[in-house]
């Protein structure tokens, strides 16, 4: 099967971690079409068992660190799933929640944030994840640790009233 054939059902995966690297969605866009472009440039690289999917991610990712590199800024937001075109409006409970979330997500910095979302989003393992971020594998437990603490802490604390003491 031709590569482009074997990318195209992992172009919404790609745009969804694109978008959780990126606060923008046009910028997204331009960082999965980039990530495109340059693996079929590259595919000649691509070893015939190797995991296509990995293998893009590292590209994106790369390329993501590259442009970070360039404008030395880091992202701000994160956005958990694609833009889908449905006829159906959300819940008001679940777009709380989903708010809610994303706001939380915001604040768990940046090299915890990435880790996170390739594990639980998109489903990498330990290894892969390390092997896409170019770190140990002890960092991404480390990372996936802190940031999983970080925002159940945010999620589940209530800033509402202290407690009082009782005497």
């Amino acid at each position: 099967m031709p590569i482009d054939q074997q990318i195209e059902p992992l172009i919404p995966h790609l745009r969804r971690y694109a978008r959780s690297l990126l606060h923008n969605g046009v910028h997204a866009d331009d960082l999965v079409q980039d990530c495109l472009l340059r693996a079929l440039e590259k595919q000649h690289q691509l070893q015939p068992d190797s995991n296509l999917r990995a293998w893009l991610f590292t590209l994106m990712h790369n390329l993501y660190v590259n442009q970070i590199r360039q404008l030395t800024r880091q992202p701000d937001t994160y956005c958990w799933s694609d833009e889908s075109s449905s006829d159906n409006d959300p819940e008001p409970e679940l777009l709380a929640r989903h708010q809610q979330l994303q706001q939380q997500m915001s604040q768990i910095p940046f090299a915890q944030r990435e880790v996170l979302a390739l594990v639980v989003l998109e489903g990498f393992s330990y290894q892969q994840v390390a092997n896409i971020l170019a770190v140990p594998i002890g960092t991404v437990m480390s990372r996936l640790n802190r940031a999983r603490e970080t925002l159940r802490e945010k999620l589940y604390s209530d800033p509402g009233q202290p407690l009082r003491r009782v005497k």
